[in-house]
C-alpha cells in the first residue's frame, strides 16, 4: 500500500518557521495501531488524517504517542494541502473530529479555523511545576492546559523546563504567556504529557489563551506569536463562545508512505 503525505509548516509563511505537521490524505480509515505508527514514525508533535465524508472530512490528530482531542496547527496543516494540494476542495471546509464540527475558511493568504472558545479559570498550580518551569511567582489558570501569566516576555523566551518534573501533571499541558510590545501576547507551550516537550506553535491552546487576554486587554481581535528558537505567527478573533484563529502555511515536503 502507498500513502500520500504532506509536511506543511503552519502559522509560517515560509518554511523552517511555525510547527511542521505530516498531513496524510485517506479513503479510508486505516487501523488505529497503524496510524499510530505512522505518527510515530513521522515524530512531528501532530500527524493529521482525513477521509472524506459527503460534506465533511473526517479528522483526526495523533502525536507520536497518542491521538489528541484538538489540534489547531495539523488542522491548518489539513486545510493548507486541501486547498493547494487536492482537487475540488470547498469555500468552507467542514472537518468532523473528537472536540466536534471545525470550520476552516480561505481568507486571502491566510487559513481561519473557527473553535470553540476555552474560559480560563484561576486555580492553584500543582506543586512543583513553577519551579519545574523556573518561575518564582505567577498567576495560573486551568482550562486543559495549565495557563502561567508572568509579567515579562523576555522571562517567557528564557525558560527552560525540566520537562521530567512536568510530565504527570493533571492537564494536557502548560502555556506560558505575557503580554508582549510587537504582539498583544506572546506564549510557548510544554506538553510532556502527550510526548511533545516543547510544540513550536500550538493552536488549540489559543482557545484558552485568547479568551485570557481579550478580557485582560479589553479587545475581542488579537496578535500572538508563540515558540522559543522556532517561533509562528496567529491572529484570534474572539466571536462569542468560539475563536477564529487565523494563519498562514507553507509546504516544506511532499512525499510517499510504503505499507
Amino acid at each position: 500500500m502507498k500513502l500520500d503525505i504532506y509536511q506543511v509548516d503552519a502559522f509560517s509563511q515560509r518554511p523552517f518557521g511555525g510547527n511542521p505537521a505530516a498531513v496524510c490524505p485517506l479513503t479510508e480509515w486505516l487501523p488505529d495501531e497503524q496510524l499510530q505508527n505512522i505518527a510515530a514514525e513521522n515524530n512531528l508533535s501532530e500527524t493529521a488524517f482525513f477521509v472524506p465524508r459527503g460534506e465533511f472530512y473526517e479528522l483526526r490528530w495523533l502525536t507520536p504517542q497518542v491521538e489528541v482531542d484538538l489540534c489547531g496547527h495539523a488542522t491548518l496543516a489539513a486545510a493548507w494541502v486541501l486547498i493547494h494540494m487536492l482537487a475540488d476542495a470547498p469555500e468552507v471546509l467542514r472537518f468532523a473530529t473528537r472536540s466536534g464540527e471545525l470550520r476552516v475558511t480561505r481568507n486571502g493568504d491566510e487559513l481561519a479555523m473557527d473553535f470553540p472558545a476555552k474560559q480560563p479559570e484561576r486555580c492553584e498550580p500543582p506543586s512543583g511545576m513553577l519551579s519545574a518551569l523556573g518561575i518564582e511567582n505567577a498567576e495560573v489558570f486551568g482550562t486543559d492546559d495549565y495557563i502561567v501569566l508572568v509579567e515579562d516576555e523576555a522571562q517567557v523566551a528564557a525558560l527552560t523546563p525540566d520537562f521530567a518534573r512536568l510530565k504527570g501533571l493533571p492537564k494536557r499541558g502548560i502555556a506560558v504567556t505575557a503580554k508582549s510590545t510587537r504582539f498583544d501576547f506572546v506564549s510557548r507551550w510544554f506538553g510532556p504529557n502527550v510526548g511533545v516537550n516543547e510544540d513550536p506553535v500550538t493552536g488549540s491552546a489559543h482557545t484558552s489563551l485568547a479568551p485570557l487576554w481579550a478580557e485582560r486587554l479589553g479587545k475581542s481581535q488579537l496578535t500572538a506569536e508563540q515558540g522559543g528558537q522556532r517561533k509562528g505567527q496567529l491572529r484570534c478573533e474572539l466571536q462569542g463562545d468560539r475563536v477564529i484563529i487565523s494563519g498562514q502555511g507553507a509546504l516544506y515536503m511532499q512525499g510517499t508512505i510504503y505499507l
